[in-house]
């Protein structure tokens, strides 16, 4: 698609749209390519002394304080399934951070500056049955608070037994992660540097991409305590001895169902089987996935000791009522970017986050130009990006300097944009799962967010399901889907389902 045919407003200079037009000087990521190593190739939670590192802690945590939700309060309502029962494990949910969860002091102090309050649904379950010892699978909708859940008894549990000796030629670390992706795996290092903060712990990154693997090995080299890795790089550590695993004492899987779709079962299962990890009658294991499939609860019956406990907070797969859904009808591709415009301009989001989802990695990069031509300050993040490039991308949208992020699915999953008040399926996804994980990047933490999706006669497949997810987060159906949904039922092959936009769904 040219979308230089859509360009109508070419001279007018960027639009007002609470935020700079591009600076086109220098590099276009605002930065050096190469740069940014030590911040965000390996190391980072340090074992006390190092400034910078202080510096970008406290940024962190300032990040926290800054991103509570306006409706927190109504995250009590969200219904919480545990099995066996609180009851019959004998631990009980707690109400905030100072009930008796046994959190080493320093954790407490970290959870004193992030600004944590009140525990989400899933911190309230998850953090006592995990300090109780208890192997753990969970399920939680997107933005839950899962990530601290899982760290918070890790780290605490590591303390105890004192930091790694630094100097070795090779980690042991006690905690290990496991993520699917790049950006996963660096925002639970994000994480996971600001609750060891002043701990004495050390935690190491490792991810593919080719970049920063010279500052990855250095940090993991340096008697990591903690590992937040993707599965197939630890792999390549363990096999150049770099790693090993003889020490863990804490193993998380986290987005287990969104691993298994990447092809990763083969390296989980040489790393949890194949290596010299602890049986899982020596160590504690949780994890994490937002659906629980077949293959993921295999998994759960190989890793997890047989007495592990099952929590699920809303329902498997469900959306939030926290965000408004709104789904207009686009008679063809062409389209789609005259109602990305409008809906920008009409919804009340200027000078707000918003995400858009695209379905290919050149259309994300035509769309964003066509969006700054529009006066929409922009940016794109995909899988040809390098890593800088893709970090430099988020971080300039998560600072506010570019307020619209044209992403592929490289950013459906996991990542942590906190307060994005739109996020816009500009294609739809091929399953319906991918689209509620999509719209779960707004409405986080009990804020409210807006979902926008763009459907077109193609996507009829999906219409039956959209509109089940739509009636279970109590959002009105348009009737154009509707009938789109009995068409594709009854082998229709669809089509002229309403005007431009459609009708809205909200």
């Amino acid at each position: 698609v040219d979308f230089s045919s859509f360009g109508g407003r070419r001279d007018e200079g960027p639009r007002d749209f609470g935020g700079g037009g591009r600076d086109f000087g220098g590099d276009r990521w605002g930065g050096s390519r190469g740069g940014g190593g030590d911040r965000w190739g390996g190391g980072g939670g340090g074992r006390g002394g190092n400034s910078r590192e202080d510096a970008e802690v406290l940024k962190l945590f300032e990040s926290s304080r800054n991103a509570t939700g306006i409706n927190f309060d109504n995250y009590d309502e969200i219904p919480v399934e545990v099995k066996p029962s609180h009851d019959i494990i004998g631990v009980q949910p707690i109400e905030t951070f100072q009930d008796d969860l046994a959190l080493a002091g320093p954790v407490m102090d970290n959870i004193n500056r992030a600004g944590y309050n009140k525990p989400t649904p899933v911190q309230k379950h998850a953090l006592p049955t995990v300090c109780a010892g208890h192997d753990l699978m969970a399920c939680a909708q997107t933005g839950s608070g899962k990530t601290a859940a899982f760290l918070l008894p890790m780290i605490s549990t590591i303390i105890t037994g004192g930091p790694s000796q630094p100097g070795r030629r090779s980690s042991s670390p006690r905690g290990l992660i496991l993520a699917p992706t790049r950006e996963l795996v660096q925002q639970i290092f994000d994480e996971a540097r600001k609750f060891c903060y002043k701990t004495g712990l050390f935690c190491a990154v490792a991810y593919g991409g080719g970049e920063n693997i010279r500052d990855q090995l250095r940090a993991v080299e340096n008697s990591a305590d903690i590992i937040v890795a993707a599965p197939g790089r630890l792999v390549d550590f363990m096999e150049r001895g770099k790693v090993k695993l003889s020490d863990v004492l804490f193993l998380t899987l986290d987005e287990a169902d969104r691993m298994l779709d990447m092809g990763f079962e083969p390296q989980i299962r040489r790393i949890v089987e194949g290596a010299d990890m602890p049986g899982n009658q020596d160590r504690q294991t949780l994890l994490f996935s937002a659906t629980f499939p077949k293959e993921v609860q295999r998994l759960a019956q190989d890793f997890l000791r047989r007495d592990f406990v099952t929590l699920t907070v809303g329902r498997v797969g469900a959306a939030t009522d926290t965000i408004t859904q709104k789904i207009l009808y686009a008679r063809d591709h062409q389209e789609k970017p005259h109602l990305l415009v409008d809906v920008l301009m009409s919804q009340g989001v200027e000078g707000e986050r918003v995400l858009v989802f695209v379905a290919t990695k050149r259309e994300a990069d035509m769309l964003e130009e066509f969006l700054y031509r529009e006066g929409f300050p922009a940016t794109s993040i995909h899988g040809d990006r390098t890593q800088p490039e893709r970090e430099q991308a988020l971080k300039s949208f998560r600072a506010g300097k570019e307020k619209v992020l044209v992403a592929t699915d490289v950013c459906a999953r996991g990542i942590d944009i906190p307060n994005v008040a739109m996020v816009v399926n500009y294609d739809m996804p091929n399953q319906i799962e991918d689209y509620v994980h999509r719209i779960g990047r707004t409405g986080r933490a009990g804020n409210t967010g807006n979902a926008t999706a763009f459907v077109t006669s193609k996507d009829s497949r999906l219409a039956k399901d959209l509109e089940k997810i739509l009636a279970e987060a109590r959002q009105e159906v348009p009737p154009w889907l509707d009938e789109m949904a009995r068409s594709c039922r009854f082998g229709s092959s669809g089509g002229g389902y309403g005007g431009r936009g459609g009708g809205g769904g909200g």
